[in-house]
């Protein structure tokens, strides 16, 4: 522990002890004068001890061997500083405070410090104003009070005669700087950005970019001052005034339209730095200046966008930089990379375009994997703007496929799936089925169901388009979409019937292969397609009629062997009985086995059949054990109604825009006709369906009717009566609300559906109309009150009832392909008569076309599920002017 010293007036001494110290006195005499002295003096200064230096502070606190150490070396620094604070010790402040900082770096508390920090400020002397500012920037925001007291600080140093002081005050304004603060010193930075000193320009141009972030409306202040730092020689005031400028422009479009006088001057700068010779300040990696030279590019593109005029002013220069710029340093890539978003964000010329996608195409070539991602994610971004420019590189991308960074096969990935058209989707598919197979189990998902999009919408013929989609059924397992499942499945049913053959036949293979393997649970999306796919069309499968069929796939390989009904049931039996394949799975493989029922032929056949079925009656889960029931009642008491209600589906309606292939086009015919054949106004699919109106009218589905006892002699007009529901727009009634005293053959009315996926976009909308009653049936009515925008308007959905309260209460909207639909969330799901529902639709109309809506309505009544549909046609003409 350090001791105090003690300074004795020895002036003060009785006038016999009053002499110099003499070296020949002993101890003993010299401690007697010493204290003799103390005695007689009644005041003594006492000096403090002299502080720990910083660097002796670091030694300690990085010696600590526990975090409990290091804060007990902390807490008794801080302890230390604070009683220095409170004996007001100037000698040492500029000490305290820089040990404080690096506390506070540390992550401890340091606030304790802000006020002597000022103090600092206020010191006439520079090293305590330099320690001052870097503590106020760093303990001071605009939340502490403290913060108002430095704003006079601040105005004295900028009017400072010494450069360095006024440096200081311009980087700690920009720092912490108010709106308020802004405000009161933005004249003063304005000011100094005039200043004939090279160094205060930069920092006041510095400063000012800071202040128009934190107080946009001073950008007018600092124009006029902004515009002359481009005619500096100094690179550090060019680099500083290209910064302002570039933040003035983007934060406004008046502001932008007056700088674009200034192409001309940026143009000349740039091709300055080109052609300058060597320049030892300025150059870095044999480039001169790069930081400038991107800033200047940077600026040219927000510039020139949209901009015909001043692209073509800059398009020269462009390329002169894109062709003088040397390659072999990664400085140089960095300007090109500038150089080739500016070039594709202009209105450049094509043979500019083309200089840039090559550009990207070397950057793929280069060994720094964050050069190759770079130029992958650039690709993205440009390969709408020349799509036939980046093809040049597809060789090279999907060699990126193979990577072994993950980041870079997943933007080759995307930019693969970019460049897929009618002309090279077969050997593009290839590549990406490769990729899909060997691909982490995290690109699976994104891949498959890209690929299934692309296959939909560039297949050259229905026969590739279905073997490309089991391809990546395969491939892909359980990591498809599960839309995808109802989407292969209508492809399915509205092909033609060799086309529904040739899928039966190709799945069953693949079926085949995944019981007698065992990766049948890996591939459960694949599975029940094959089910459905083998139900619907089993006949044809072991029909003598499909040996005429062709079974070689596109790649020429036949793996087809005719099954027998037995062994197709086998089939069916091990996978039923397997305990790692989900309900829905073998939900839809039961049912797949009943509708074989009514398929194949032998009695053994029909036999086998059902005693899985009836095996299925006593299944531990409920949705496995009423399927078991209801079919094995279709044996029972109503085998008369099992054909009728196994029969084969009818096509599904394809969603609006898919892909049709009713006729086989020539093997590499583009697919894109057929999209054409489409009516553009065709309506979006519901997501429950895609049911036909009739007259915009659809009944209410009926309430389940009360338990009939068996009757054979029940009369072909009753058997039409009870399969109505299956003609009609059936809803698909939940297990949970089935009503178990119903008639089997009614329990089965919703068992086949298969709803379809809806598509839903997004806009926004407003304006003013009176309102339109869209639907008023059973009690239930609902109101539409549309409110013009422009290009966009807005629906505001109101339902009400009369009598009775309805639970699960849902509206669902769909609108022609050509407009865009974005549906808020509901107020709320129970309507009663005291309360009203309403829910916001915004719908987008780029063509002005008039508007049609179709609209379905469902809701519970006393447990019973009730549907209502509608199309609404007489929405004013004028709605989207």
């Amino acid at each position: 522990m350090a001791y105090p010293m003690y300074e004795v007036d020895w002036s003060v001494l009785p006038p016999e002890q009053n002499r110099r110290f003499n070296p020949a006195f002993n101890i003993a005499t010299i401690k007697q004068v010493v204290n003799e002295a103390i005695e007689r003096v009644a005041p003594v200064s006492v000096r403090m001890p002299t502080p720990t230096r910083l660097r002796d502070l670091i030694r300690q606190i990085r010696a600590a061997r526990t975090a409990a150490e290091e804060r007990s070396v902390v807490n008794k620094e801080c302890a230390y500083i604070r009683s220095t604070f409170r004996e007001e010790d100037s000698v040492w402040r500029c000490r305290n405070i820089a040990k404080l900082l690096y506390i506070h770096m540390l992550g401890y508390p340091a606030h304790f410090g802000q006020l002597e920090c000022l103090k600092l400020i206020a010191s006439p002397r520079f090293t305590d104003k330099r320690v001052g500012y870097l503590g106020a920037m760093l303990l001071l925001d605009e939340r502490q009070d403290v913060h108002l007291l430095i704003t006079n600080s601040l105005k004295n140093d900028l009017n400072s005669n010494t450069q360095f002081v006024v440096g200081l005050a311009l980087c700690t304004l920009g720092a912490i700087a108010s709106p308020e603060m802004a405000r009161d010193l933005a004249s003063e930075v304005e000011r100094l950005i005039k200043s004939p000193n090279a160094y205060i320009k930069k920092k006041a141009a510095l400063c000012a970019f800071r202040i128009i972030r934190r107080v946009p409306d001073l950008m007018e202040m600092f124009l006029p001052a902004t515009r002359s730092l481009l005619t500096e020689k100094n690179h550090g005031v060019l680099i500083t005034g290209v910064t302002l400028i570039t933040e003035m422009c983007e934060n406004s479009p008046d502001t932008l339209n007056h700088f674009k006088k200034i192409v001309p001057n940026l143009v000349r700068i740039l091709k300055n730095l080109i052609l300058a010779g060597y320049s030892p300040e300025h150059d870095v990696s044999g480039v001169s200046d790069p930081f400038l030279q991107v800033k200047i590019l940077r600026l040219l593109r927000i510039l020139g966008k949209n901009d015909a005029e001043a692209s073509e002013a800059m398009n020269d220069i462009l390329a002169q930089v894109a062709t003088n710029t040397e390659t072999s340093k990664n400085v140089g890539n960095t300007i090109l990379y500038e150089t080739v978003l500016s070039i594709m964000d202009i209105k450049s010329e094509s043979s500019l375009r083309v200089l840039a996608v090559n550009i990207l195409g070397r950057f793929l070539l280069n060994n720094d994997k964050n050069i190759r991602y770079v130029a992958l994610n650039t690709l993205l971004r440009t390969v709408h703007v020349d799509t036939s420019a980046v093809q040049r590189h597809r060789t090279t991308i999907l060699e990126c496929l193979k990577d072994p960074d993950v980041s870079i096969r997943r933007r080759a990935m995307e930019l693969s799936f970019a460049l897929v058209n009618s002309s090279n989707i077969r050997s593009m598919m290839k590549e990406l089925l490769v990729f899909l197979e060997r691909s982490d189990a995290e690109f699976k998902a994104h891949c498959s169901s890209a690929m299934v999009l692309a296959a939909e919408r560039y297949a050259p013929s229905s026969k590739w388009h279905l073997d490309t989609l089991f391809r990546v059924f395969l491939k892909a397992g359980n990591y498809l979409r599960d839309d995808t499942v109802s989407s292969t499945i209508q492809i399915v049913s509205a092909a033609p019937a060799e086309r529904q053959a040739y899928a039966a036949m190709r799945l069953w293979s693949a079926l085949e292969h995944c019981a007698v393997c065992g990766d049948a649970t890996e591939k459960q999306p694949l599975v029940q397609v094959a089910a459905w796919t083998i139900g619907e069309y089993g006949d044809l499968l072991v029909s003598e009629a499909s040996s005429n069929i062709s079974m070689v796939d596109e790649d020429g390989i036949d793996d087809f062997t005719q099954p027998s009904e037995e062994y197709v049931i086998d089939m069916y039996q091990k996978l039923l009985w397997s305990t790692q394949l989900s309900i829905t799975t073998k939900e839809y493989l039961l049912l797949s086995l009943a509708k074989l029922s009514t398929r194949f032929t032998t009695q053994p056949s029909q036999d086998k059949i059902r005693v899985i079925i009836d095996t299925f009656g006593s299944h531990i889960h409920i949705e496995l054990q009423q399927r078991g029931v209801e079919l094995s009642q279709l044996y029972r008491n109503y085998a008369h109604l099992r054909p009728a209600l196994l029969e084969r589906m009818p096509p599904m309606e394809p969603p609006a825009g898919a892909a049709a292939h009713d006729a086989e086009p020539e093997p590499d015919a583009p697919a894109d006709a057929a999209h054409d054949h489409h009516h553009q106004d065709a309506l979006l699919d519901l997501i429950i369906g895609s049911d036909s109106l009739t007259n915009g009218d659809v009944h209410p589905a009926p309430a389940p009717a009360p338990p009939a006892p068996a009757n054979n002699n029940t009369s072909s007009n009753d058997i039409l009566d009870l399969l109505s529901g299956l003609e009609l727009s059936t809803p698909v009634v939940p297990a949970s609300v089935v009503n178990n005293n119903a008639p089997p053959a009614a329990l089965l009315d919703g068992l086949f559906a298969a709803p379809l996926a809806q598509d839903t976009q997004t806009s926004p909308a407003a304006g003013d109309i009176p309102p339109l009653t869209a639907l008023e049936r059973g009690g239930v009515r609902v109101v539409l009150q549309a409110a013009r925008g422009g290009r966009t308007a807005t629906l505001t959905m109101r339902a009400r009832t009369l009598a009775h309260t309805l639970h699960d209460f849902l509206f669902q909207a769909a609108v022609p392909r050509t407009f865009q639909l974005d549906m808020m969330s509901p107020s709320g799901t129970v309507l009663s008569p005291q309360t009203e529902i309403t829910q916001v639709l915004k719908i987008t109309n780029p063509s002005k076309t008039p508007l049609r809506l179709r609209i379905r309505v469902s809701y519970n009544i006393d447990g019973n599920p009730v549907l209502e549909q509608a199309e609404v046609n007489s929405f004013p003409a004028d709605l989207f002017n």
